[in-house]
């Protein structure tokens, strides 16, 4: 069990710093006024608008780095940071979430997959670790161990599969969020390469997080292989 100690608090260490980095691009980039004037609601708004996009709407609601496109609402959810705040940052996240909301309506396979596996993660991702604990415990003393750790380790997938999928969603969320931003000259130069590193740093949380998924996946595996020998 120390190896398994070992990942995940190494990747804790990893997801920490790299979520302090965002942060801290997220309050370097909010420094940066937009030159149109324009809040994080109304980037998001003229987004959508462009899009031919008439059936969502932009919504404030409480928290920092809170912001998230709900595809079952209809609804971009820019927090308090975002939805009223005239600068790079706002218009770079408020941008963003958009992209997920035109995934959503050319219904891009990566988002709809991603979609399609949420309650089944759901379930995987509250039941995994105990299915998997339990399965540890007995396997030295009975067969029964051996198949629950399997099924454990199924379950844990499910979790790390899903982790994986979310990247390139998330990747063509900020690509369309910058290709529109640039195209429609809602940012200057200098705009634009804040919003740009901003969008880069909170890409690299979900890397973070696919990169620590299977990394755990692969130590029960090995567990799992140890002990039918």
């Amino acid at each position: 069990m120390m190896l398994y100690y070992v990942i995940v608090g190494l990747m804790a260490l990893v997801s920490m710093a790299v979520s302090k980095k965002l942060k801290s691009k997220f309050a370097t980039y909010s420094k940066l006024t937009l030159r149109n004037g324009m809040s994080g609601a109304e980037v998001a708004q003229r987004m959508l608008e462009d899009h031919g996009i008439r059936d969502v709407k932009v919504v404030s609601t409480p928290g920092q780095l809170t912001d998230h496109y709900n595809p079952l609402t209809k609804t971009v959810n820019l927090s308090e940071a975002v939805y009223g705040q005239r600068n790079a940052a706002a218009a770079a996240v408020a941008a963003h979430e958009c992209g997920h909301a035109v995934q959503h309506a050319v219904a891009y396979p990566w988002l709809q997959m991603r979609s399609k596996m949420v309650p089944a993660v759901q379930v995987a991702s509250g039941l995994s670790q105990w299915v998997i604990m339990g399965g540890l415990v007995l396997s030295a003393t009975t067969a029964l161990g051996s198949s629950l750790l399997l099924a454990g380790i199924v379950l844990y997938g499910i979790v790390t599969a899903f982790t994986f999928i979310t990247l390139p969603v998330e990747y063509d969320a900020s690509n369309r969020a910058l290709a529109w931003l640039k195209r429609k000259q809602i940012v200057g130069q200098e705009e634009y390469a804040g919003a740009e590193d901003a969008l880069k740093w909170a890409a690299r949380t979900y890397v973070v997080a696919a990169i620590g998924a299977l990394a755990t996946l692969a130590y029960f595996v090995l567990r799992y292989l140890g002990s039918r020998d």
